[in-house]
């Protein structure tokens, strides 16, 4: 069944990870259903919705028993770097920023995903109370140490004193489940996803 979408619908990525607004998500490109539409949106300067997979697989496979199924809720996600290393083959590095909830989609015939959303709020402004001061320093120590790599640009924008962002970068970093990735970034309230994180750093051994 096709649905009938407006002319402001985006097109979706579904992918097996969640992005978080502000995360940094490098992809490469080689599927036709989304070559073109990378290309138009680089082009335009204009972002796709990320959702993560509840069913099926990054890549569409031929006899695949039925089509992806995703989270309503997902992130916008902007091009931020572009490159063509051969033909048939994109690799760019996105940043996320607005969350959005997909109130209607249809996928289209050759296989890309058109979907009208909702914006969601951005987690309002937040200060790291005291008693969870350590989860930021700790996300200091982690990201130091992975400023040398190339996935972690040195001049990524860092908000330290912001409970959101802190609580987004070590929903990244920790070996969450996706599903408990996708309830975290979710939800509205920045202070309680950031004492979440307090409770599962208090559990585990990570150091990054």
């Amino acid at each position: 069944m096709t649905t009938t979408l407006t002319d402001h619908a985006i097109p979706l990525f579904p992918l097996g990870t969640v992005l978080f607004p502000d995360g940094l998500l490098p992809l490469r490109i080689f599927e036709v259903r989304y070559l073109d539409m990378i290309k138009k949106c680089h082009r335009a300067g204009t972002p796709f919705g990320v959702v993560s997979l509840i069913q099926g697989t990054e890549v569409m496979r031929a006899g695949m028993p039925a089509p992806e199924r995703f989270h309503a809720i997902g992130t916008r996600a902007v091009i931020t770097h572009f490159a063509q290393p051969q033909p048939g083959l994109y690799e760019i590095f996105t940043r996320g920023s607005t969350r959005f909830r997909v109130t209607a989609s249809s996928q289209t015939p050759h296989g890309l995903w058109m979907a009208d959303v909702e914006d969601i709020p951005a987690d309002p402004p937040c200060a790291v109370p005291p008693d969870l001061t350590y989860v930021a320093a700790a996300l200091v120590r982690v990201l130091d140490a992975l400023t040398a790599s190339e996935f972690t640009p040195s001049d990524t924008p860092k908000h330290f004193d912001d409970a959101g962002w802190v609580a987004n970068r070590w929903c990244e970093l920790l070996p969450l489940q996706p599903d408990d990735k996708q309830r975290l970034m979710e939800m509205r309230d920045p202070l309680l996803r950031l004492e979440l994180v307090g409770d599962v750093l208090d559990r585990s051994s990570f150091e990054g």
